[in-house]
C-alpha cells in the first residue's frame, strides 16, 4: 500500500510540474475536432506575370472562359466521332475543401474536348515558361489521359468549338496511362527551319516509378518549367521527377545528323563477314551414328507388382443415368460420363505397361566441324557516309510556335477526373504562390484527416518532451508489479528458508538440541565423558611437549580464551584454546 500510495504523489507530482510548465510558458494544447482548412479562391501573385489562371470556383466564370468542343473525329464513324463527353464543375467526392471547386470529366469511352483562349498570348522570346495544374483520379486510371495542350496561335485555334486531336499545338504535357505504361507526357511540335514541316518531340521516360500518382486517389500536382536556354523540368507534387535539354533528351533528336549513310551504297559481293569458318579440313569420325536416338528403352526396369494391364484407367460411371429432357435426335447418343477406375486406386497402375526411357550413351548428334579463324574475314560491312542533304542545326528549339490558348482533349476508360487550379506564367515563384493557396491546403487536409491516433500521439510527444516521463511511469508501474508477483516467494518457500538458517545457526555455536539430550541415556553420557577427558589428557601432554620443543611465544601468543566447548550431563568442562 505504501508503494502505491507513493506511485499515485509521484503522478500527481508530475502532472502538476507539466501544467505549471504550461501555465508559466502560455503554451495551451488545442484539441482540433474540426479538419476543415480555410479555403479563399486563389489569386496570382503577379496578375502582369501571368497568361491564363482559372480555379474553377465559380461556375458562371467558367461558362465565359472555357468553350466546349462540337467537333467531330475524322476516318472513323459518326457514332463514335462526335466529341460528345460531358464535363462539369463539382466538388471532389472526397476530402474537399470547402468552396473548392473542380472541372470533372464525366464520361468514359467517350472523345472529350474543352478549350479557353489565353489573357493574352505566350511567345517563346526570352521568358520562361512555367505550366501547372492539378489531376485527382476520383475512380483511378484504367486506360486513358489526363494531359493538357498548348494550342498554337495560327487560324485554325480561333474557333474553339472545333477543337479536336489534329488541332495543332506547340506543346502537350501531363499524365498517361494505358495497361502497365504509366507515362508522364512532355512533347513539343518543332518546325522544321529548312523545309516548314512540323516534328513531334517526345521526351525521354522518367526513371521515377509515376505508379503510385495514378492508383491512390489523391490529387497531384504536375508542374512543367521551360526555359529559353532550353533546359526544362518536371515536376510532381513539388518534387523534380525529370529535367534536361530540349537538344539532347528528346526523340526524334531535334537536329538531324550531319552525315548519313550513303542509301546507294551496295556491300561487294566478295566482301566476307564470317568471323569463323567450319574446318574444311575436318573429317566425321568411323564411330559417329548421327541416327542413334537421345533415349532408349531402360531394358533393367520390369513391370511392377500388381500392374493391372486389363483394367482401363477410366471406366464409365455405372450409377450416371441419361438426362430425362435428353433429346437423342438432337444430343447425339447418350453416354454415362468418365471416372477413375477404382480398381486402379490401390494398384501401381492400370493398362498397358510400358518401360521407361533413359539417356542414350551413344547418342552424338549432328556431326559438325569444328570453327576455324576466317582467312577472308574483312569486318562487318557498313555503307559508306555522305552529308546529310537534310541537315539543319536549330540552336534555339525553345522558340517555338506562340501559344493563344489552352484546352484538354482526351478519351479515357475512367470517369470522374477532376482537373483543378490550370495557371500559365513566366515566374516560378508565381506557380509556387498558386500552389500553396490551393494544392498545399488539400494536401493539409488529407494528411490530418489520415493521421492515426499514435501519428496525432506522436505529433504531441514530439511537442511536449515532458511526456515521454508520463509514458515510462504509466507503463513502468505494471512491468513492476508483474516482476514483484513473479519473483515473490511462496509461504512453504519461506518457512524453508527459515528452518535452514535456523539449523545452521546451532550448527555454527555447537548447541546441542534439548531433544538430543533428552533422547541419549545417563550411562551413555557418562561414558562420554570419561572419554573426553581422557582425550584431553592425551592432548594436553602432547601441547605440553610442544610447547617445550617450540621458541617462546609473544605476549599475545600467550594470552588464552576460556571456552564452553562442550556441555555433557551435568557437568561442564573447559579448554584453553592457543590464540593464533
Amino acid at each position: 500500500m505504501r508503494t502505491k500510495g507513493c506511485t499515485a504523489l509521484l503522478l500527481v507530482a508530475l502532472f502538476a510540474t507539466c501544467y505549471s510548465q504550461e501555465t508559466d510558458d502560455e503554451v495551451t494544447i488545442e484539441t482540433v475536432e474540426d479538419t476543415d482548412i480555410p479555403y479563399e479562391s486563389p489569386t496570382p501573385l503577379d496578375s502582369s506575370k501571368v497568361y491564363f489562371a482559372h480555379h474553377f470556383d465559380s461556375p458562371s466564370a467558367f461558362d465565359k472562359t472555357w468553350v466546349k468542343s462540337e467537333a467531330k473525329k475524322e476516318g472513323i464513324e459518326d457514332e463514335i466521332a462526335k466529341y460528345d463527353g460531358q464535363w462539369g464543375i463539382e466538388s471532389p467526392q472526397k476530402d474537399g475543401l470547402k468552396g473548392d471547386l473542380g472541372l470533372v470529366l464525366k464520361s468514359k469511352a467517350k472523345h472529350s474536348a474543352i478549350s479557353a483562349n489565353l489573357k493574352r498570348p505566350f511567345v517563346f522570346k526570352d521568358k520562361p515558361l512555367i505550366v501547372q495544374y492539378e489531376v485527382l483520379l476520383q475512380e483511378g486510371q484504367e486506360c486513358g489521359g489526363a494531359y493538357l495542350k498548348l494550342l498554337s496561335d495560327i487560324r485554325d485555334t480561333n474557333n474553339l468549338k472545333n477543337f479536336h486531336d489534329k488541332t495543332p499545338y506547340s506543346i502537350m504535357f501531363g499524365p498517361d496511362k494505358c495497361g502497365n505504361d504509366h507515362k508522364l507526357h512532355f512533347i513539343f511540335n518543332h518546325k522544321n527551319p529548312k523545309n516548314g514541316s512540323v516534328e513531334e518531340k517526345h521526351c525521354e521516360k522518367s526513371k521515377e516509378r509515376l505508379e503510385e500518382s495514378f492508383a491512390d486517389k489523391l490529387p497531384h500536382l504536375y508542374t512543367l518549367i521551360l526555359r529559353p536556354d532550353n533546359t526544362f523540368e518536371i515536376q510532381l507534387d513539388r518534387k523534380t521527377v525529370k529535367s534536361g535539354s530540349l537538344l539532347e533528351d528528346f526523340s526524334p533528336a531535334v537536329n538531324p545528323p550531319a552525315e548519313i549513310e550513303d542509301p546507294e551504297d551496295k556491300k561487294p559481293e566478295d566482301w566476307d563477314e564470317r568471323e569463323k569458318i567450319p574446318d574444311p579440313t575436318a573429317v566425321k569420325p568411323g564411330d559417329w551414328d548421327e541416327d542413334a536416338p537421345a533415349q532408349i528403352v531402360d531394358e533393367s526396369q520390369t513391370i511392377p507388382d500388381g500392374w493391372l494391364e486389363n483394367e482401363p484407367k477410366l471406366i464409365q460411371d455405372p450409377v450416371a443415368e441419361k438426362p430425362a429432357d435428353w433429346d437423342t435426335e438432337m444430343d447425339g447418343e447418350w453416354e454415362a460420363p468418365l471416372i477413375e477406375n477404382p480398381l486402379c486406386a490401390d494398384a501401381p497402375g492400370c493398362g498397358p505397361w510400358e518401360s521407361p526411357l533413359v539417356n542414350n550413351p551413344a547418342y552424338k548428334g549432328k556431326w559438325r566441324a569444328p570453327l576455324i579463324d576466317n582467312l577472308n574475314y574483312k569486318g562487318k560491312w557498313r555503307p559508306r557516309k555522305i552529308p546529310n542533304p537534310h541537315f539543319f542545326e536549330d540552336k534555339q528549339p525553345f522558340k517555338m510556335q506562340t501559344i493563344s490558348a489552352v484546352g484538354f482533349e482526351l478519351w479515357s476508360m475512367s470517369n470522374n477526373i477532376l482537373f483543378d487550379n490550370v495557371i500559365i506564367t513566366e515566374e516560378v515563384e508565381v506557380a509556387e504562390h498558386w500552389a500553396s493557396a490551393t494544392f498545399d491546403k488539400k494536401r493539409q487536409k488529407i494528411a490530418i484527416e489520415s493521421d492515426s491516433v499514435v501519428q496525432k500521439l506522436a505529433k504531441l510527444t514530439a511537442d511536449y518532451p515532458i511526456l515521454w516521463a508520463v509514458y515510462i511511469i504509466v507503463l513502468g508501474i505494471p512491468v513492476v508489479f508483474i516482476l514483484y508477483l513473479c519473483c515473490k516467494p511462496s509461504a512453504s518457500q519461506k518457512q524453508e528458508t527459515e528452518e535452514l538458517a535456523e539449523a545452521a545457526m546451532k550448527k555454527k555455536t555447537d548447541e546441542p538440541a534439548e531433544a538430543e539430550d533428552a533422547a541419549v541415556p545417563e550411562e551413555a553420557k557418562t561414558a562420554e565423558v570419561n572419554e573426553v577427558e581422557e582425550e584431553d589428557k592425551d592432548s594436553g601432554k602432547d601441547d605440553e611437549d610442544a610447547e617445550k620443543n617450540s621458541n617462546p611465544d609473544s605476549d599475545e601468543d600467550n594470552e588464552a580464551v576460556e571456552t564452553n566447548v562442550t556441555e555433557a550431563g551435568e557437568g561442564t568442562r573447559k579448554r584453553k584454546v592457543r590464540k593464533d
